[in-house]
């Protein structure tokens, strides 16, 4: 058990914060916004981070690198977000059972999501493939590198540079087809 780190060393100490209360601070912003992008129009977002931040704290001994924090908490939450699809996927089927809306008078994030060009630009990244659409939200939207990117999504640096290319074009042209005018960078 000496080649773990101590999970409770995740960032330095600063006054006496816990560390589970230092994990949520610093990360649950990026994890809601990992659950709002890649979640679809079914999971609430904020239900989905909440499930995710118990898995986390509950295995927060299986950290082996605080330097690895990020692909860690991706993972987890990849696979909440999987379970949350399943559930609202048989919400719909199931007789008797109805579907659950997050409320769209929420806060800012959701007044901004209520804007015509916003819900439109949503809809055309809910038809991209899950994997291309995980690698436009971490690179584009969080800005990290390609092999960060790798790292957190455990798959090759060329993966991720072929999903990247893919899933711009793909974006683009889904987007034109909408009727979305997008400006080349």
């Amino acid at each position: 058990m000496d080649h773990l780190v101590n999970p409770m060393k995740l960032t330095t100490v600063r006054g006496g914060t816990d560390d589970s209360d230092r994990l949520l601070a610093e990360w649950l912003p990026a994890v809601v916004r990992w659950c709002s992008h890649l979640g679809g129009a079914s999971v609430d977002p904020e239900d989905a981070a909440h499930d995710v931040f118990i898995v986390a704290l509950r295995r927060m001994d299986h950290l082996y690198d605080p330097s690895h924090t990020a692909a860690w908490l991706f993972g987890i939450t990849r696979r909440v977000l999987a379970q949350h699809r399943r559930r609202a996927w048989v919400r719909r089927w199931v007789p008797g059972m109805s579907v659950e809306r997050p409320d769209p008078a929420r806060g800012p994030a959701a007044l901004v999501s209520m804007s015509q060009t916003s819900e439109r630009v949503r809809s055309v990244l809910d038809q991209l493939p899950l994997a291309e659409r995980q690698v436009l939200l971490l690179c584009l939207v969080e800005e990290r590198s390609d092999r960060e990117v790798a790292e957190m999504l455990d798959i090759p640096h060329g993966t991720v540079k072929s999903r990247m290319r893919r899933a711009r074009a793909r974006f683009l042209a889904v987007a034109e087809r909408a009727g979305l005018a997008l400006e080349d960078e």
